[in-house]
């Protein structure tokens, strides 16, 4: 399950860019409104938050996946992930802020893998894709396939950790020295791109995906940068602009969306306006007669993850609030409307028969062979689209756990479901999982994971940019 590959592929002319048996449901449109329930939402936390410890090892560290299909206990999977890693150090702060676990508990879970992570082998401060969750080790081949893997330093895996290793630190003060050590060494200009404007191909102000270190000096670039700014890797942004590493002009330098006449899945309107001495081009798609900020895939987290943190649409009320509530509503109208699926919420997730795939709404992401719904619903896009439209989202996910088996009280809701087949994965994920108890922090306590993201260099560096946004909505 090689997942974000999808935003890796450079196509031509955007190398900048970066980039079960049958069931007849009732469409979760015709259910009763549920509101945001409290309770219910407790509930679903603990379920989740009980997948997750499932999946953290003897040593710590959050695995990719585990099955939880069969009536044993699941054996968490022999990868994983910075991110991985960061969405457990997340969610244990969340239980505890939630009265969950105790503060004992949670300094206890959060310094065990602490511990960990500072054993983990490094490269220019920043931790390698892949690791055995086990004993640590860099993995040098794939455990589902005995594929050789290249050990690869990924910019965006990087910063979920590094914003898991940030909220541990602001929840558990004696933690702090240790976390600040750590994150001392990791310099987001390693993997940036100055703006060249005589070669803004070459050097587009943007972040490389990543580096495989194994190359003298710096090592081996990815061919591509991430320049879409509505996407996932834009939390790594913020990083550096908060921190000093990166310039804040680098903001400005990404894509709204692709430039007109270039490739892309529809032809942007806008205008050009100059924002901090750059020239800026504002474009916006129109999808169901609603302007929005497309983001590189259509997909849902690519536009909402990042929000569980860095408070966006309060900063942003007119732009990134605009666009982030015309997502959502783009989402569901896909699902109910175009489609008519009976249900939404589309999101790179576990292919219910096996593997893994991107699912998104074409209309709504650049590439021009973006990524299709085809049916298959994820539960975590509809807990990222809490936030927006509460009483959708808790209806759909409703409609999802009755219709379909979709969650157990066990281990929460299962990554994902074929809506015409009723085919329901076998897998819970630590990346998704990891999406469900943020947002369900958020909406219950709102703020608990965001308090290390609204002081300092947030408040003071990328604060003022999101205040100078506006999207052409």
């Amino acid at each position: 399950m090689k997942r974000r590959t999808f935003l890796t592929a450079a196509v031509a002319g955007t190398a900048a860019l970066g980039t079960a048996t049958s069931v007849a449901p009732a469409t979760a449109a015709s259910q009763p409104r549920a509101a945001s329930d409290p309770g219910l939402l407790r509930t679903w936390f603990e379920a989740t938050y009980r997948s997750l410890t499932a999946m953290t090892t003897d040593l710590g560290l959050a695995a990719d996946k585990i099955d939880v299909s069969g009536a044993g206990t699941p054996v968490p999977s022999p990868q994983t992930s910075p991110t991985n890693i960061g969405c457990g150090l997340w969610s244990t702060v969340a239980a505890a802020g939630l009265g969950v676990i105790s503060p004992s508990v949670m300094h206890q879970r959060l310094e065990r893998t602490l511990t960990a992570v500072e054993g983990l082998e490094r490269a220019h401060g920043f931790w390698f894709n892949w690791y055995d969750p086990h004993d640590g080790s860099v993995l040098t081949s794939w455990p589902e396939t005995g594929d050789p893997v290249r050990p690869f330093l990924s910019t965006v895996d990087n910063a979920w950790l590094v914003t898991g290793l940030r909220i541990a630190a602001d929840a558990d003060p004696e933690l702090r020295p240790r976390i600040a050590r750590l994150l001392a060494d990791a310099d987001w200009s390693y993997y940036y791109t100055p703006y060249d404007p005589a070669d803004p191909v070459a050097g587009p102000g943007q972040l490389r995906g990543g580096f495989w270190p194994d190359k003298p000096g710096r090592g081996e670039p990815t061919g591509h940068h991430y320049g879409a700014l509505n996407t996932e890797p834009r939390m790594a942004s913020y990083l550096g602009i908060a921190d000093g590493s990166l310039p804040a002009e680098h903001y400005w330098h990404l894509f709204r969306t692709l430039l007109p006449g270039m490739g892309q899945e529809q032809q942007p309107e806008g205008a050009y306006v100059t924002l901090d001495g750059v020239r800026v081009w504002q474009g916006h798609y129109t999808y169901r007669g609603r302007k929005l900020v497309p983001t590189w895939g259509g997909s849902m987290f690519e536009a909402l993850m990042v929000p569980l943190f860095v408070p966006e649409p309060e900063w942003s009320p007119q732009s990134w609030g605009v666009t982030h509530q015309r997502y959502v509503r783009s989402q569901i109208e896909h699902g109910l409307i175009e489609e008519k699926y009976g249900y939404w919420g589309f999101s790179p997730a576990s292919i219910p028969e096996g593997g893994y795939r991107e699912y998104g709404v074409d209309a709504i992401g650049m590439q021009e062979d973006g990524y299709n719904s085809l049916g298959v619903v994820t539960p975590h896009a509809s807990f990222l689209a809490l936030p927006y439209a509460a009483t959708d989202a808790m209806a759909n996910l409703t409609a999802l756990a009755r219709d379909f088996g979709a969650y157990d009280d066990r281990y929460g809701f299962r990554d994902s479901v074929d809506t015409a087949t009723g085919r329901v994965s076998d897998f819970v994920l630590a990346l998704d999982q990891g999406m469900i108890a943020a947002a369900i922090a958020q909406q219950l306590h709102p703020g608990l994971l965001q308090r290390p993201f609204r002081t300092g260099g947030f408040r003071s560096r990328v604060r003022p940019l999101l205040g100078k946004e506006h999207f052409s909505l």
